[in-house]
């Protein structure tokens, strides 16, 4: 199974930096309220009008936009989560948390159903792409994934140094399907990057689950998230693997 074109070195390397940063990047804000304000708010702020007058509308499409400040929005929602009793006084608050998820779940899918109908085909914001039935699959599949969230009722925050927000009831199982219709989405429909943010992204946020931080899954695909997406809108020009499109075994 060929999925991309000939990798050189130096990509591969940037893989594993791409994948070491965002793992860092993540450690740190767990560990900080203060990098976390730095992070999530004063950082986007600032570069919010470089964005704005420099954006090239050839590579940096409505998706862009949306899942950029989407993903902030979602670090922000946890940390009101981790840093405060907002959400104790306030039960109805923790909808939010399935909430953002699901509205993130759901630009991908409207993402997908419009790389279907509009039928791309060559490059199309600045990214080579080849629409088909297979746009319209995965589309379902995000919306089975959207509708089988559950069990935010349990969320709640850690008491210890790194204050962390934990969905306890979010399974394995679920992740596991979210990442593989992720990268999958990414593929079709971010394909110049999809080396990076398709399999590295994903990865990094589901590691510190597996090894040293239960329950954070949904903390850590936020955070990360929103650090890749400033990255790509600051450096909208970071795709240097290209998709063969070549899913055959």
């Amino acid at each position: 199974m060929f999925f991309f074109e000939s990798i050189p070195w130096y990509n591969v390397a940037m893989w594993f930096v791409v994948f070491g940063l965002l793992i860092g990047l993540n450690e740190i804000v767990r560990s900080s309220k203060k990098a976390s304000i730095f992070m999530f708010m004063a950082v986007p702020i600032a570069l919010t009008p470089i964005w704005f007058f420099t954006a090239d509308p050839e590579i940096t499409s409505w998706f862009h936009w949306v899942k950029v400040y989407s993903a902030l929005a979602g670090s922000l929602i946890y940390m009101v989560i981790r840093f405060t009793d907002y959400h104790k006084k306030h039960p109805w608050y923790l909808i939010l948390v399935p909430g953002i998820l699901a509205l993130n779940i759901a630009e991908a899918v409207l993402r997908e159903f419009q790389v279907g109908i509009m039928g791309f085909e060559g490059m199309v914001d600045g990214m080579y792409y080849i629409s088909g039935g297979w746009n319209y699959v995965n589309a379902v599949a995000g919306i089975l994934n959207l509708l089988l969230i559950c069990g935010w009722v349990g969320i709640f925050a850690t008491s210890g140094k790194k204050k962390d927000m934990l969905w306890p009831d979010q399974t394995k199982l679920w992740i596991v399907a979210y990442g593989i219709w992720n990268i999958a989405y990414v593929y079709s429909c971010a394909p110049g990057n999809a080396f990076y943010s398709g399999f590295a992204l994903n990865i990094a946020a589901t590691v510190p689950v597996l090894l040293w931080a239960k329950g954070t899954w949904m903390q850590n695909r936020a955070q990360t998230l929103s650090f890749w997406m400033m990255w790509v809108m600051t450096f909208p020009y970071f795709f240097a693997v290209g998709s063969t499109f070549n899913v055959s075994v």
